[in-house]
């Protein structure tokens, strides 16, 4: 049994089959999944586990150098994107497609991990970055 880190086993080879730009999501508890896209599914209620909370583990063990959100966070959920901004850093955030075209994009992810998160907008795509060292 591994000692830390991403513990959940589905997740944990995603991540270690992650290649340099290759994308995942986190999404919120009501984010379609496009047919044939893997989901994880750890909602257990909602708000449970939380984006945020399911964010911060998978930025642990994931070099991420973009992320992915709806335009649509801005106003519709300033405080997420608020916490997005300040894991990652103002300049790795793209939000520059609307909720429609985001969902559109999820069709190219490896993967969409489904949270318990019940607020709008809580989702975000990241693309994986490269660490050589």
């Amino acid at each position: 049994m591994k000692r830390n880190g991403m513990l959940n086993s589905h997740i944990s080879k995603i991540l270690s089959d992650l290649g340099h730009t290759d994308m995942i999501a986190i999404a919120d508890a009501g984010l379609p999944v496009p047919d044939g896209v893997l989901k994880i599914d750890l909602a257990l209620k909602l708000g449970s586990p939380s984006f945020r909370e399911v964010v911060e583990l998978i930025a642990e063990d994931m070099v991420i150098e973009r992320v992915i959100v709806a335009e649509e966070i801005r106003e519709g959920n300033p405080v997420t994107l608020q916490f997005i901004t300040e894991q990652f850093g103002e300049d790795a955030i793209d939000a520059s497609i609307n909720h429609e075209q985001f969902k559109v994009l999820t069709r190219q992810v490896k993967v969409v991990i489904r949270t318990g998160e019940a607020t709008p907008y809580a989702n975000c795509i990241l693309q994986s970055g490269v660490h050589f060292g």
